[in-house]
């Protein structure tokens, strides 16, 4: 082959090479923005129980506002 030639065929292989890199690095990012949702969606649909058995707290009902101590 001429050395011409072969340039730039090793040119046109070198710029395949940076486009699929920065393809893989885009499809990277994305997967990890997805996977950041995700779990942000998650912490936010995750009911917290308000008592330890796992029940909620209605509406009509009140909190306590005395302290109960742990009995020592």
């Amino acid at each position: 082959m001429y050395p011409y030639v072969m340039l730039e065929v090793a040119r046109q292989r070198s710029a395949e090479r940076h486009e699929e890199a920065r393809r893989v690095s885009l499809v990277r990012e994305l997967r990890k923005a997805l996977r950041q949702r995700e779990r942000e969606d998650a912490l936010v649909l995750t009911q917290i129980p308000d008592y330890v058995d796992g029940t909620f707290r209605g509406p009509g009902d009140a909190a306590s506002a005395e302290h109960v101590g742990a009995g020592r």
